[in-house]
């Protein structure tokens, strides 16, 4: 492997992964600041966790699994199904609360975050890529194996440990709230109030 390619994975390991959880965090941090749970509620929250359950997936299959013609066109599927989800997420979040611009923000780091792992992934492994299309010198591996060389254990756990720290305990979390919520509102129609994010929490 060439120096570029090194710093290339270097980076995807220890850089674009680590914004992957920051930004989850973050994103969470603006829904409960925004109250999230007394507007866009359980229905939002769900979609939250279907676009977290789509790239944990697909992080945990790069983390494990041979990166070769089959596993590149998987990751390639999440990537859509998670672009699919978010853009569902964006359009029943605006029609019932306010995005403000550091969420939307965030949001633009989340929405790229997958394609640049995608992209670099391709580069590094760019004879399997090529391969899906019949453009390689070498022939497309279609096998769903374990990786022949393993990445070190302690960085897997890390990634698995981080990304339950910083992304899936606070999203069970919002859950818990908005069902909550939910629950509450279906014993007492009235309440929650009606309407959009409440000034003081925008």
């Amino acid at each position: 492997m060439s120096s570029l390619e090194e710093s290339l994975r270097a980076t995807l390991m220890y850089g674009l992964v680590p914004v992957w959880a920051l930004a989850g965090l973050a994103d969470w941090f603006c829904h409960r600041r925004q109250q999230m749970e007394l507007t866009a509620g359980l229905g939002e929250s769900l979609l939250h966790l279907l676009m977290l359950a789509i790239l944990g997936a697909a992080v945990l299959a790069a983390l494990l699994l041979e990166l070769n013609a089959l596993l590149l066109l998987l990751l390639l599927l999440a990537a859509l199904a998670h672009e699919g989800v978010f853009w569902w997420d964006l359009f029943y979040a605006s029609s019932r609360r306010t995005i403000t611009p550091v969420e939307q923000w965030v949001h633009s780091v989340q929405f790229a975050v997958p394609w640049v792992a995608l992209v670099g992934l391709a580069l590094l492994h760019r004879d399997q890529a090529l391969a899906i299309v019949g453009m390689s010198g070498v022939p497309a591996d279609w096998s769903l194996r374990a990786k022949s060389e393993p990445l070190p254990a302690a960085y897997v756990a890390g990634v698995v440990g981080a990304g339950a720290l910083l992304t899936c305990l606070p999203f069970a979390e919002e859950l818990v709230r908005c069902y909550r919520v939910a629950r509450r509102a279906a014993a007492t129609p009235a309440w929650p109030p009606s309407g959009r994010t409440p000034r003081s929490a925008r």
